[in-house]
């Protein structure tokens, strides 16, 4: 059942323009839905700003004292305190510190479980939503408690680079238990994407890996006893765990907020003389290769969330030369959906699932990606087009031409990595 057209804009922080400016529409049945523009848009320009249902910080990220609001999932280090974690260097001192838009002095913690939050107005919206229900109260750090048991499972079998987590179905159950309208609820959430049975075993198999697979049944005994609800019995069978699970493997988009990266982007908007440019690049071209000695690329707080708008331009709406693309500017999880070129009227939005190299791969290199990590076969305009281009892997294209002494040297930095 298909969510009501005004609660698809719900979520949006401006309903009624998003309203205006595009529509969610049913293609068919192996696209679904696909988010078309009603009104012309110039590249860069905002197509819609939107909350998720549902977010949560991955577990093993928090584990790595990644601090993050327990509802927005907004960075609660300042910059200079996440530079300092991050590069060992605990004398390290920031530049411009005034730019650092943390503010420690608002941070509430829960009176019972004192998880953290970035202000009152986010700590009062999750205890509205589903936290009264999660709340841990004094037995936060009790290893014997249901809800910490399916926690630690999830990330005996989850870890990191981590795609998802399990707290995604738990504030799912929590939010419509919580919810005086559970019906609709219940409705926004079955707006997602739904997949047959054998490509929801696939989606099981990926977000879980070949030497975990069998722990799935594990999870749903867990997850049946912290958070069992009559009214959403199906979802705790399973066949509909299995879908569950599948629901937030397919539909999660990954959220990532950073207070160092957004010192570093008002930095970067900065006018300053041309010596005192200089010296601050450099000083922040020094950083980032301290950083990357000390802690590799893990730098941001991470998770995901629900997004009910943006994941109708998602799934097999895929494009490889896509039209929009997803950020998170404001340092939350405030999805904001910008365009990369010019879009008309009637015109569908597409974000792609491949980064700026994997779009430049062979059709092959990037169907076999899509096929792997996302069970589908892109039928986008560039891969249309390239139709009858031979059935190779970019890696195979390489090793032919090195064959042939094409190659230009082992000078050339080769991109084309494996994901």
């Amino acid at each position: 059942m298909a969510a009501p057209v005004d609660d698809m804009f719900s979520r949006c922080v401006d309903p009624a323009k998003a309203s205006n400016c595009v529509e969610a529409r049913f293609i068919d049945k192996v696209k679904g839905k696909g988010l078309f523009a009603k009104r012309p848009f110039k590249k860069g320009d905002t197509i819609l700003i939107e909350q998720p249902l549902v977010s949560s910080q991955f577990l093993w990220n928090a584990l790595y004292k990644y601090r993050a609001c327990e509802y927005c999932l907004r960075a609660l280090e300042t910059a200079e305190e996440n530079a300092r974690r991050l590069s060992g260097l605990p004398a390290l001192s920031l530049p411009h510190p005034e730019l650092c838009k943390v503010r420690p002095d608002r941070h509430q913690a829960c009176p019972h479980c004192q998880v953290m939050y970035c202000s009152a107005e986010c700590r009062q919206a999750a205890w509205e939503q589903h936290h009264k229900l999660l709340c841990l109260g004094p037995s936060h750090h009790d290893p014997d408690h249901p809800l910490n048991k399916l926690q630690d499972a999830w990330r005996s079998v989850h870890y990191p680079p981590e795609t998802s987590s399990i707290m995604i179905m738990a504030r799912m159950v929590a939010t419509i238990k919580q919810a005086q309208d559970k019906e609709r609820w219940q409705k926004l959430f079955s707006h997602f994407c739904s997949r047959t049975a054998n490509e929801e075993e696939e989606i099981a198999h990926k977000l879980l890996g070949e030497k975990f697979r069998g722990q799935l049944a594990l999870l749903r005994n867990l997850f049946t006893t912290a958070l069992y609800e009559d009214r959403l019995s199906q979802w705790f069978t399973p066949e509909g765990f299995r879908s569950l699970f599948s629901l937030v493997g397919t539909n999660g988009q990954g959220i990532g907020t950073s207070s160092l990266s957004q010192w570093v982007h008002a930095c970067d908007a900065l006018e300053l003389p041309s010596q005192q440019r200089e010296q601050l690049d450099a000083f922040i071209d020094q950083l980032y290769k301290d950083i990357d000695k000390e802690t590799g690329d893990f730098l941001n707080c991470e998770g995901s969330g629900l997004f009910l708008l943006q994941s109708s331009c998602e799934n097999r709406n895929h494009s490889c030369v896509p039209n929009a693309e997803a950020s998170f500017p404001d340092n939350n999880f405030l999805l904001h959906l910008s365009t990369l070129s010019d879009i008309s009227p009637g015109e569908e939005i597409c974000i792609s699932y491949l980064d700026c190299c994997q779009r430049d791969r062979s059709r092959h290199s990037r169907h076999k990606i899509l096929r792997e990590n996302y069970l589908f076969v892109c039928s986008c305009q560039k891969c249309m087009s390239q139709m009858d281009d031979a059935d190779m892997t970019s890696e195979e294209e390489e090793e032919e031409e090195e064959g042939e002494g094409e190659t230009e040297g082992d000078d050339i930095e080769d991109e084309m990595t494996d994901v």
